[in-house]
């Protein structure tokens, strides 16, 4: 009998707030993850995916510390860490009581004076820290002011399925989704802070090529949130409505991946012993 493998998947999306020294915008941010990780988990769901920066998408020119703010390289110091630390600490306290496993985009501190990782923090149902992906591929303003890239992937099983990690511009890297494929990964969970309708008609072609689920967490503006089948197809959305809200799909995998499997198996030298060697018909290439 086939191993089953079905999760409820909940992708939200959400209102990012640029303040990183502000306490009030940290602790605004966190009531809204949490009000929708309670109603992901009212909703059945076992997973809850966030956007990029769901804790806070860090304005350059507010880290500057310039009066006008000035660009340059960010300047660490002042962002409100130890609010951060309160509203993760609540958030992980959360998935456990819960019993919800949640993925959360969020700056993560490295010993100063590096710059921080851009990441996704994967908690557990048992609201356990059990892995983090740190963007590797960054944009011109994260590399030169904000963040310091990394170069692992990370995936992680819930329900039988197997999760795969990527952020921010990432969506514009095949290779990267390709590499998600060889991985065996179900579902790919993407966040990011941009909104536009261009970068999610991507992930609908990374998903289809590649044969699996795309989950797209975006911001409550422009593009929504929503997660795309293995056929390229939006399997829900949320309303685009400005607000944080869900969008719930079950993802089941018992079924064999049948495109997966013959797309491996037409890269692996298949068609050499058919093809034709000097033959004139087939090298002239002038002549009908």
């Amino acid at each position: 009998m086939p191993e089953t493998k079905h999760v409820r998947l909940a992708v939200a999306q959400t209102v990012l707030r640029e303040g990183p020294r502000d306490d009030t915008e940290l602790r605004d941010s966190g009531s809204d993850v949490r009000r929708l990780m309670r109603e992901a988990r009212e909703a059945g769901a076992t997973l809850v995916h966030f956007p990029e920066s769901a804790t806070c998408l860090p304005d350059k020119y507010r880290l500057c510390g310039g009066e006008p703010a000035e660009s340059g390289p960010a300047n660490w110091e002042l962002f409100s860490w130890d609010a951060l630390d309160r509203e993760l600490a609540d958030i992980a306290a959360l998935a456990g009581e819960l019993g919800l496993w949640t993925v959360l985009g969020s700056t993560h501190r490295l010993t100063p004076p590096n710059r921080p990782h851009n990441s996704l923090y994967v908690i557990s149902d048992r609201g356990r820290l059990v892995t983090r992906y740190d963007e590797r591929l960054l944009s011109n303003t994260k590399i030169n002011h904000l963040y310091t890239p990394e170069t692992g992937t990370r995936t992680f099983t819930v329900g039988g399925l197997r999760f795969g990690l990527l952020l921010g511009m990432e969506v514009h890297f095949p290779e990267l989704f390709l590499e998600q494929e060889r991985l065996d990964v179900d579902c790919v969970l993407f966040s990011t802070h941009d909104d536009d309708e261009p970068s999610a008609a991507e992930a609908r072609g990374h998903a289809a090529t590649n044969s699996f689920w795309v989950s797209y967490a975006a911001p409550a503006r422009g593009a929504t949130s929503g997660v795309i089948s293995p056929t390229g197809h939006w399997e829900a959305r949320c309303s685009g409505s400005g607000k944080p809200e869900l969008a719930i799909v079950d993802l089941d995998g018992g079924q064999e991946n049948l495109a997966r499997r013959w797309r491996r198996t037409a890269r692996s030298g298949i068609y050499e012993p058919h093809t034709v060697r000097n033959d004139s018909r087939s090298d002239n290439l002038h002549a009908f």
